[in-house]
């Protein structure tokens, strides 16, 4: 997943390809590409690394030809496959921290009453890590694994507001967005105007945007980076719970998300 730009400047040092095998400077250029919210190519690369170009060249063939990377329409630029975004939501989904998070997103439940899932995105989508039930007798269901689009869901406009218009419109513009109701916001314009004010408030809001009778509220899971690809969300039907409610649970929402940042420094740090 594409989370952050590191680009170098004009003085920086040449970003090493370190590693001991074959393998392990092909990972290593991996991460590289992995880190970045842009498409690369083999001149920018060149340039970042200090690789000659026929080595570079010999190593994206490679991990396109492995599907871990994909070669956009112009032939020069790459960006990350599908088969490197399984892995990665796959880790996710399966990590060691998964106890302790789920143990977060239950308390959650226990102070605002209405469920509250981790979610990422993955292109153009948001895909449900986890997610604790409201004992509510009446809920929407969406298990981990779930896949809503990130256009009309409160979770995928927080994760998109990071970042910038051209990045926006390379997820979003590609195809009509889908009208999944009549509040779902379908004019790009409009959704970016939309990302501003998420980004700008710290939160996002899905009112019945996807789903008829559903209102979400989500906040990111901040990242040391600056830059996240979590976020924590609650949703509840419309009878219990309205647009303007969110205020009311924006501070547990962000105690918890503050408790989850945590869990994932640690786990990734003990790895």
């Amino acid at each position: 997943m594409q989370q952050r730009t590191q680009g170098r400047t004009h003085e920086s040092t040449p970003v090493e390809l370190a590693g001991d095998t074959p393998t392990m400077r092909l990972f290593a250029l991996l991460e590289l590409i992995a880190a970045k919210d842009e498409f690369v190519s083999l001149q920018g690369l060149a340039e970042e690394t200090g690789t000659p170009k026929p080595t570079l060249h010999r190593m994206l063939q490679q991990l396109e030809s492995a599907d871990l990377l994909v070669r956009q329409s112009d032939g020069r630029h790459y960006g990350t496959g599908a088969r490197l975004r399984r892995l990665a939501e796959d880790l996710l989904l399966n990590a060691t921290q998964y106890g302790a998070r789920h143990a977060v997103l239950t308390a959650l439940v226990d102070e605002i009453g209405e469920a509250c899932n981790l979610t990422t995105l993955s292109g153009n989508e948001v895909v449900y890590l986890d997610r604790a039930e409201t004992p509510e007798p009446l809920r929407f269901y969406l298990h981990p694994g779930s896949r809503v689009p990130a256009h009309c869901s409160a979770s995928g406009k927080m994760l998109l507001s990071q970042l910038g218009p051209q990045q926006q419109r390379k997820l979003l513009g590609h195809a009509p967005l889908k009208q999944h109701t009549p509040k779902t916001i379908v004019d790009l314009d409009e959704l970016e105007r939309g990302l501003l004010d998420a980004r700008r408030n710290g939160y996002a809001i899905d009112d019945e945007e996807f789903l008829s009778g559903l209102v979400c509220v989500a906040v990111l899971v901040p990242h040391e980076s600056g830059r996240t690809n979590l976020c924590l969300a609650t949703q509840a039907p419309v009878m219990r719970f309205r647009a303007d409610d969110a205020p009311r649970v924006l501070p547990a929402l962000r105690r918890a998300a503050e408790t989850l940042s945590t869990i994932e420094t640690e786990g990734s740090t003990s790895q």
